[in-house]
């Protein structure tokens, strides 16, 4: 037996167990609703009053912007709130006995069930592979199935095809890297036979239980998919309040106590816990969770299981609807009838031959694409499905680098998708799924309006002009019931997630987002690169550079106009209170990704 690196980071985190789905509750639902109309009422009353009742007209300049960005932001909650708006898990059915269990039109000699599995790499520590390897060979299932596991290998490498043969599955390469993971997955589709796929990511170890939950699904012929949440097993835990209070701030019993008498409050808090903002709980538990009910839960790739007869009949249809077209374009300057069908048809196959067959999009993000095209197919009507409760186990990026690539890839990749693609334009898509795919493509936008957030109080502090006309009563009597009021339709909605951490990431997107947005605008080619699954020793300041100039600004602007103010007698009060807590929420939601640009990794 090969021998197996004893020093891997997570090692110690393998006894881990995945946490439970948050139990539906239809009570906390109706609360959430009745919350979210609510915001949604206070947020036009406020917007209203701030658009007639509160412009500073002595600066358009800056308090349109402003108003502007607060519009856009509340259009941004109120999409949010509809693509959350209710739960309705999928009901369970039990494992299928054979392939005619899951098909509309069964087979005249049943046979059991095939299933391959898909390990992509390109790369990946081939040991690293192995692991995963070894926890799918313990996949049960409770009737006979054809199990297949195969490792995708795009770096061509002898120590991973070694792997692959000690560990007794199939090993898969080929000629080229064209279209990246989505490529290597369809060289793989021609060479592999499986009625269901899963997908893998290299770091991947699915469960035991992820075939008898999840292939019940499919007994509805119309499932294409179904997507397990994703889980990092390795995520730094944090230390509880109260010990935090008592040994690092040396309170010893009095910060003990005050922690366990601040934790019967809040509930349990964890000082310093995944300072990289990796946690996907929100996103999984919440987000794609409540988007199964209008079938508009996408595919997210790792984790997931595919129905191969959609994925490669959605692209047979796509590529000849691409065929099509680019013979349209050549033709339809043609303007006798019978002469430009014969040309139409003496290009077919040459046509048909230039054009890459794509069952998975060549595309940086081709699980979404592919999610987009199936939901979109109006003859088959496929649907997707959500499985609430984890099934794999994965490894967080470990340092900002990695956390960087893989956030710009789904920024970029989505946002590509909406400059060419869109799918609002799509007839085959129910209005609830263009609401989906739309608010997730919206929320892509964010950096246009966070970064005037992100300014205003700065250009306030250096400037002393205000972009509102006063801060009196009638601002607060506006903005605190809308603020409270959408604060606890979150905290509902979110009830059982820890989200706080991504709510700071999300104002600190900004600048990855903002040059993911200015890419795809300038049609600059989207690029895959694999997220690095290990540590790196070293700190990363040139990618936070943009936080560090605005905390900065923000820092010295505050103390310059509480001189001016509170020393010298200029200046206004109430605007600059406003602006002081507006630039310390600012600065809470900055410091973390600043913080994980200089820790260095503890083994």
């Amino acid at each position: 037996m090969p021998s197996e690196p004893s020093t891997w980071y997570f090692t110690p985190f393998e006894s881990r167990t995945p946490p439970e789905p948050v139990p539906f509750s239809a009570r906390r639902e109706l609360l959430y609703q009745t919350l979210a109309v609510a915001a949604v009422a206070l947020g036009v009353y406020y917007l209203h009053w701030r658009w007639t009742g509160s412009l500073n007209m002595r600066a358009p300049w800056f308090s349109l912007p402003l108003v502007i960005a607060e519009t856009l932001a509340f259009f941004g909650s109120v999409l949010f709130f509809l693509s959350i708006w209710r739960t309705r898990d999928t009901p369970s059915q039990p494992p299928p006995r054979s392939v005619n269990d899951i098909l509309a039109e069964p087979l005249s000699e049943d046979r059991p069930l095939s299933v391959d599995v898909f390990f992509p790499t390109y790369n990946e520590e081939p040991e690293l592979v192995r692991l995963s390897i070894r926890d799918a060979k313990r996949l049960r299932y409770p009737h006979p199935v054809d199990l297949r596991i195969w490792v995708l290998d795009d770096g061509k490498r002898a120590a991973m095809k070694q792997v692959a043969d000690e560990e007794g599955v199939g090993y898969l390469t080929r000629p080229n890297n064209v279209g990246y993971k989505a490529g290597n997955m369809r060289s793989a589709m021609e060479q592999t036979h499986g009625d269901l796929i899963v997908i893998c990511d290299a770091d991947t170890r699915p469960l035991p239980a992820l075939l008898e939950e999840t292939l019940g699904y499919f007994r509805d012929p119309k499932v294409a998919w179904v997507q397990t949440p994703q889980w990092f097993f390795d995520l730094d835990e944090g230390v509880r309040l109260p010990d935090w209070l008592a040994t690092r701030l040396k309170l010893g019993r009095v910060g003990r106590g005050a922690g366990r008498l601040l934790e019967k409050v809040l509930g349990p808090v964890k000082v310093g816990a995944d300072p990289l903002g990796n946690d996907p709980s929100m996103f999984y538990d919440v987000i794609l969770r409540r988007r199964n009910w209008a079938n508009a839960s996408f595919c997210c790739g790792a984790g997931s299981i595919h129905r191969r007869e959609a994925v490669l009949e959605a692209a047979l249809k796509a590529y000849g609807r691409q065929v099509e077209q680019r013979i349209q374009r050549h033709t339809e300057e043609v303007s006798d009838p019978e002469l430009r069908g014969a040309l139409a048809t003496a290009m077919a196959g040459e046509t048909a031959r230039g054009m890459e067959f794509t069952p998975y999009k060549f595309h940086v993000s081709e699980d979404i694409y592919t999610s987009i095209v199936l939901h979109s197919d109006e003859e088959r009507q496929w649907r997707s499905v959500y499985h609430p409760r984890v099934l794999s186990k994965m490894l967080s990026p470990q340092d900002l680098l990695a956390w960087t690539i893989q956030r710009f890839k789904y920024a970029g990749g989505t946002l590509d998708i909406a400059f060419h693609d869109n799918p609002l334009k799509l007839p085959g898509l129910s209005s609830w799924q263009k609401v989906m795919y739309g608010t997730t493509i919206y929320s892509y936008l964010a950096p246009l309006w966070t970064i005037v957030f992100l300014l205003a109080p700065i250009v306030y502090f250096f400037t002393g002009i205000a972009p509102l006309d006063t801060y009196d009563a009638a601002f607060y009597g506006h903005l605190l019931p809308f603020l409270v009021i959408n604060r606890l339709a979150y905290m509902v909605a979110t009830w059982g997630v820890n989200t706080w951490r991504g709510e700071q990431y999300y104002l600190s997107f900004f600048w990855l987002n903002l040059k993911a947005l200015i890419d795809v605008a300038e049609e600059k080619p989207v690029k895959f690169h694999v997220t690095p699954k290990t540590r790196q020793a070293r700190r990363f300041l040139g990618l936070v550079w943009p936080h560090l100039m605005l905390l900065g600004l923000t820092g010295v602007g505050a103390v310059f106009m509480g001189v001016r103010i509170f020393v010298s007698g200029q200046g206004d009060v109430a605007a600059y209170i406003a602006n002081f807590f507006w630039s310390i929420n600012n600065v809470l939601s900055l410091l973390p990704i600043i913080q994980a640009a200089v820790r260095q990794p503890q083994d």
